[in-house]
C-alpha cells in the first residue's frame, strides 16, 4: 500500500514539473531603418502557425510578410515539423517538412540563479534562414 501512495506521488511530482511546449515563441529585432518580427505557435492539438514580417526602409518591396503552418511532434526534446503540400498555398508559402528544432529550458536540478529563457532553437530545415534561429517563450 505504502509502495502505491509513493509511487503515485512520485508519478505527480513528475508530471508537475514536465515542460510545457506549447505556447507562442518570437524573436523580434528593430532598429531605425529594419524590423524583423517572427512569430511560432505550437498548439496543444499538435498544429503551429508561423508568421513572419520583416520591414526595410530601402527595400522592395519595404514590408514582406510569410507564413506557414503545418503540425508538429515531440521527442524528448526535439521538436519535428511537417507541412502537408496541400495546405501550401498564395498565403502559407514555407514548407517546415524536415524543420527540427530543440526545446531549451531550465533543469529542474538546476539550483543555480542563472536565468535560461525557454526557447526553440532550431538546427535543420530546407529554408535557409531557419537554421540556428532561436525564438524566445512569450
Amino acid at each position: 500500500m505504502t509502495f502505491s501512495i509513493s509511487f503515485l506521488l512520485l508519478l505527480s511530482a513528475v508530471i508537475t514539473n514536465a515542460q510545457e511546449v506549447t505556447g507562442t515563441y518570437q524573436l523580434h529585432s528593430k532598429s531605425d531603418d529594419f524590423e524583423l518580427t517572427r512569430t511560432l505557435t505550437l498548439n496543444a492539438d499538435g498544429t503551429f502557425d508561423y508568421y513572419n514580417y520583416r520591414w526595410v526602409e530601402r527595400g522592395i518591396p519595404q514590408d514582406t510578410h510569410t507564413y506557414g503552418k503545418g503540425t508538429w511532434t515531440q521527442d524528448d526534446k526535439v521538436i519535428s515539423f511537417f507541412t502537408e503540400a496541400e495546405s501550401l498555398d498564395d498565403k502559407f508559402t514555407l514548407d517546415f517538412s524536415g524543420t527540427k528544432a530543440r526545446f531549451i529550458s531550465k533543469s529542474s536540478r538546476d539550483k543555480s540563479d542563472r536565468s535560461i529563457k525557454t526557447a526553440l532553437r532550431f538546427y535543420e530545415s530546407e529554408i535557409f534562414w531557419i537554421k540556428g534561429m532561436k525564438l524566445i517563450k512569450q
